[in-house]
């Protein structure tokens, strides 16, 4: 079963070159539950089945039935559009079984992951000593910082490690974190917005009104750089400003919106990020790199040391007799991970083979072609502009739609292979919602889903 077999791999081979070769990938179309069960039947037994058989189950009955993130036209939710370098190296890093816990067992993948943190943390401008790990997305990301900011304000206020304590979010706050909390039983004291934007002020506010409620005392505030639906920016630096004179842990979510500081002129949108605690981005969303990467930042990476560093005798190796030295950095000692892929390398191999500027261009289409977007919005008839775009968001009301509408529109687009667009729901509202990552996208496709949207009935 482990043996090397030439004809396995020349036909895997085959088939991924010819996916790789392609400009876009085939968008692909929903399947049935009951197509898929047949394809499946036999699929696995307790016998071997030729490899050539298997792998065109995979993609004649598969393959087809998934919708592909990395397709131009692929603009709903936060899409994927990795590099063909970053998906290359995937497939040597899972050759490889690389184990990324820690410096013992992969130093040198460690080290590669980690000049890509430096390069996260010089970007967003937080200090030398800041560092921490890959893991799986902005859910993990988010869990794994929040963690640490829960047990960092406890220990600050001198309390037990069960007492009760809030952590401020606002009612934009992405899903994950909600979730987290929940998970840690942890209040949220949620702030209300202003056109859905948390503000220093209004933090303020509701943190004055907390100190005089008699409740659990507030430990930390989450900030957004870069709202999901519609790619809005908190007011990062009104924010830290509330958190350091109060001495409060900040966690800033820039899971979507962080690529934006490879761009000069949308960093000055994400001022005040230098102030970070904790920082999450994700560069499996605009920043090309595989499924699934997500980049955590501590600027104190000690104190998340002390909360996720797990203790047992069959851990003694990594951690050393007398401690891991300053340069024998474990991953593992970051978030509540053990077991992990160094998921960092092939983002490292795409940067070191492209450079820093390629991406600065790449991230800047997506804006560019948002921006675009929106005047296209505002000159055609039937259709209006919600909001600016602050990133690549674009939220459009077709007049006199109804949520069916939407819905039969988004199928049909995705039947026809031209695109692939859900609805979202803005101030109460059924609209249509158009994510711009990917660099191939052109404004030739972009027209062509404004004129669905206006031709039909």
């Amino acid at each position: 079963m482990h043996a090397y077999d030439e004809d396995l791999t020349q036909q895997v081979m085959q088939h991924l070159l010819h996916r790789l070769r392609l400009d876009a990938p085939p968008l692909g179309r929903l399947g049935e539950a009951g197509e898929l069960s047949v394809a499946l039947k036999e699929a696995i037994g307790s016998g071997p089945r030729p490899p050539a058989d298997v792998l065109r189950t995979y993609a004649e009955d598969l393959e087809p039935t998934v919708v592909s993130c990395d397709h131009p036209a692929f603009l709903a939710f936060i899409p994927g559009a990795p590099t063909k370098a970053a998906a290359l190296f995937d497939m040597v890093l899972s050759a490889s079984s690389l184990h990324g816990v820690s410096w013992l067992e992969a130093s040198g993948a460690v080290a590669a992951e980690n000049q890509v943190l430096r390069l996260f943390a010089d970007l967003a401008g937080m200090p030398a000593g800041a560092g921490g790990c890959f893991v799986s997305g902005g859910s993990a990301g988010n869990l794994s910082a929040l963690v640490v900011a829960r047990d960092t304000g406890r220990r600050r206020l001198g309390l037990d490690d069960r007492a009760p304590v809030r952590i401020a979010v606002s009612d934009q706050v992405h899903s994950s974190v909600g979730n987290t909390l929940r998970i840690l039983g942890v209040e949220a004291l949620v702030v209300p917005t202003e056109d859905h934007r948390l503000t220093g002020d209004a933090l303020r506010t509701a943190l004055d009104a907390a100190e005089r409620d008699g409740g659990a005392p507030v430990v930390a505030a989450v900030a957004t750089a870069g709202t999901t639906n519609a790619g809005i920016i908190d007011d990062l630096a009104g924010v830290a400003d509330q958190t350091r004179a109060r001495d409060l842990w900040l966690h800033i979510d820039a899971a979507y919106g962080g690529a934006a500081l490879f761009v000069p002129g949308l960093r000055e949108k994400l001022r005040g990020i230098e102030h970070a605690d904790s920082l999450v981005v994700d560069p499996h969303k605009w920043m090309f790199a595989p499924f699934d990467c997500g980049a955590l930042l501590y600027r104190e990476p000690h104190l998340a040391r002390a909360v996720h560093t797990q203790d047992a005798s069959y851990l003694d190796a990594i951690h050393g007799a007398d401690g891991a030295g300053p340069d024998e950095w474990n991953p593992s000692d970051y978030a509540y991970h053990l077991t992990r892929r160094p998921r960092g390398l092939p983002l490292w191999f795409s940067l070191a083979v492209h450079g820093t500027d390629a991406y600065r261009d790449a991230v800047a289409h997506g804006a560019d072609i948002a921006r675009w977007t929106a005047r296209e919005v505002e000159r055609t008839d039937g259709l209006e502009l919600l909001r600016e775009p602050e990133l690549t968001v674009v939220l459009v009301r077709r007049t006199g739609w109804r949520p069916e509408d939407y819905y039969a529109w988004s199928k049909r687009l995705l039947a026809s292979g031209a695109a692939f667009i859900t609805p979202s729901v803005w101030e109460g509202e059924s609209v249509a919602r158009l994510a711009f990552l990917h660099p191939g996208i052109t404004r030739e496709t972009v027209r062509g889903i404004l004129d669905s949207l206006v031709a039909e009935d």
